[in-house]
Order: C-alpha cells, then sequence, then structure tokens
C-alpha cells in the first residue's frame, strides 16, 4: 500500500478550488461550482503546463459555445442535437491541438444544454466562470516550492555513486578479484533519470529560462556513465593481472576520491598523460595474456580520457555547499 501524503499540488488543488467557488458565488454567477471545476483542471506540475492547460481549455470553450449556438438554436436542445454537435466538435478541437481542453468544455455545454436558451446573460456568465476558474487556477500555480535542495541531493548521490564505481574498480585491479555486484551502475541510471526530470521540471517553472545548469550537469554525468558501462567489462575481465593495472589502481583510487561538480577535469587529464607515460616505461608483455591485459588496460585510460573531456568541457556547477575537493 503506498504511504499516505498530502503534497503542495493536492493542498494548491483544494484551496484553488474553493478560492474560485468563493469568487464565483460572491459575483452570484449561475453554476458557480463549475467555476472550481475549471480551476482544478488548470493545476498542473509545472508553471508553463498550468499556462498551456487554461490557453487549450480557453479556446476549446469558446469554440464550444459556439458550437452550442449554432447547433441549439439552429435545430433543438435535444440529446440527439448534442450528441452530432460533439460528432463534429471533438474532431474541430483536435485539429486546432486543443484538445485537452474537451473536458472544461464540455461543462460549459453542459450549461448552455441545461439553459434551454442562449443570451448575452448566458454568455457574460459562462466568460466570468472561465476567467475566474481558468485565472485561479494560473494563480495559485504562479507558487511553486524550491526544489534545490532535492537537486543537490541528486547531485551528491550520483557522485558518491561515480566514487563508488571507480574505488570498486581500483580494487579489482589490485586484488584481481571482488565480490562488487556492480549495482551502483543501475542506481547510477535510475537516478539519473529522475534528476534529469526534476531539473526539466525546474526549467519548466521558469517562463524566460531555456536551460537549467543542473540539467546540463547530469546530462553530462550521464554521457560519462555510458562510457563506464562501455569498458567495463573489459576492465574487469582481464586474464592476468600486470604492473599496469596497479597504475591505473593508482590513478582511480585518487579519482574516485575527488568526484565533484566543480571542475578539475584538467588536473586529471594531465594525470593521465603521466600513466601513458609509466606505461611507456614498463617491459613488453612476455606472453598473449599480457598482451591482452595490457591492451585493456591501455583502451581503458583511452576512454578515460574522453571521460574526463566530457567533463572539462562543462563549465562547472555553482553549489551552496561543495564537497573538499
Amino acid at each position: 500500500m503506498k504511504k499516505f501524503s498530502i503534497g503542495y499540488r493536492t493542498l494548491k488543488t483544494a484551496i484553488g478550488a474553493a478560492l474560485a467557488i468563493a469568487i464565483a458565488q460572491y459575483f452570484n454567477l449561475a453554476s458557480y461550482a463549475s467555476a472550481g471545476i475549471l480551476t482544478i483542471l488548470c493545476v498542473q506540475p509545472t508553471k508553463k503546463k498550468s499556462i498551456h492547460a487554461a490557453y487549450t481549455r480557453l479556446v476549446a470553450s469558446i469554440v464550444a459555445m459556439f458550437f452550442a449556438f449554432v447547433s441549439f438554436e439552429l435545430f433543438t436542445y435535444q440529446p440527439l442535437t448534442l450528441a452530432g454537435m460533439l460528432i463534429l466538435f471533438i474532431p474541430t478541437i483536435v485539429s486546432l491541438r486543443v484538445a485537452d481542453g474537451f473536458i472544461s468544455s464540455v461543462v460549459i455545454i453542459m450549461h448552455i444544454y441545461a439553459a434551454k436558451s442562449f443570451s448575452m446573460e448566458l454568455v457574460y456568465n459562462e466568460l466570468a466562470l472561465m476567467a475566474i476558474g481558468y485565472g485561479t487556477g494560473i494563480a495559485i500555480n504562479m507558487y511553486m516550492p524550491d526544489i534545490q535542495k532535492e537537486l543537490n541531493y541528486y547531485r551528491v548521490k550520483i557522485e558518491e555513486l561515480y566514487s563508488k564505481i571507480f574505488l570498486e574498480i581500483a580494487s579489482y585491479l589490485r586484488q584481481g578479484d571482488t565480490l562488487w555486484d556492480g549495482h551502483e551502475i543501475i542506481e547510477a541510471i535510475r537516478t539519473l533519470n529522475d534528476a534529469k526530470s526534476l531539473a526539466f521540471k525546474d526549467v519548466e517553472n521558469h517562463f524566460t529560462r531555456r536551460k537549467n545548469d543542473y540539467y546540463m550537469y547530469f546530462d553530462m554525468r550521464e554521457k560519462q556513465l555510458e562510457i563506464i558501462e562501455r569498458v567495463l567489462p573489459k576492465i574487469t575481465t582481464l586474464p592476468v593481472i600486470v604492473q599496469e593495472a596497479e597504475i591505473v589502481a593508482d590513478f582511480l583510487q585518487d579519482l574516485g576520491g575527488h568526484i565533484h561538480s566543480g571542475n578539475t577535469a584538467s588536473h586529471y587529464r594531465e594525470k593521465l598523460e603521466q600513466v601513458k607515460h609509466d606505461f611507456s616505461q614498463l617491459p613488453l608483455p612476455q606472453n598473449h595474456e599480457q598482451f591482452i591485459a595490457q591492451a585493456a588496460l591501455y583502451q581503458f585510460i583511452e576512454e578515460m580520457d574522453r571521460y574526463l573531456e566530457i567533463k572539462q568541457s562543462f563549465k562547472g556547477l555553482k553549489v551552496k555547499k561543495e564537497r573538499p575537493q
């Protein structure tokens, strides 16, 4: 059973609906409770979605009023007329790309159908309901809680997972065996997906912002993870442990202890060049297994250079509390 909880969106929906009904009732509007329904339909996960929801519902409702006037006034206020009108109305709002406003527009149609007449007073009443309902929905949804703390939580979690991955690889290269099951890889994939979704929501809550530093950061980490996934099978299936493995292990041990949001990739790329130099000073392989192991390790450090290059191209992420570097 899912844990019972009351979120901020639930609170906004409840408050918004009650407020819209109270305003509509204050102005003595007919069917004033419908203002609450229109507000509920406009409370969306983000500000941009709320604005878009209000737009689609407003356009669909106005089109609905036109269809209702033509259908009911030219023919009769009968169920068959309503059915025929809906058959034409639904494809129309779909073609106008405002199909999301179908439910709210049907509310308006039913008001007109129940009134059995189309008058300017009714038009003003419906327009007022729309203004109050959609307006309240937009206004109440302008408040969005700060998600920086959650984004920072995901950042730290991802960095810890990457650190654990590198330290486990270093342990394998030194010992030649490990009980590591690689679950951090799966967890990192899941965490990155959640983090990017949350960061994108932050973009949707700002009208002038088209990108989010956290989203770019998580996207950068995702590209790095693709490299880790690609080289991991090669580095963890070495036929023998060679001298180069200890050098790579030392590098990964150092790198794993300094995974953070700042940009120190150039420093580690320099260290990687030293690793390559140290490789060149070691003796050539004595047998086929050593050759395969050395080739795999050399390929690994080339991939790590690409890993660091991706990080170097990222400008860095400013956070209030940075981990020690």
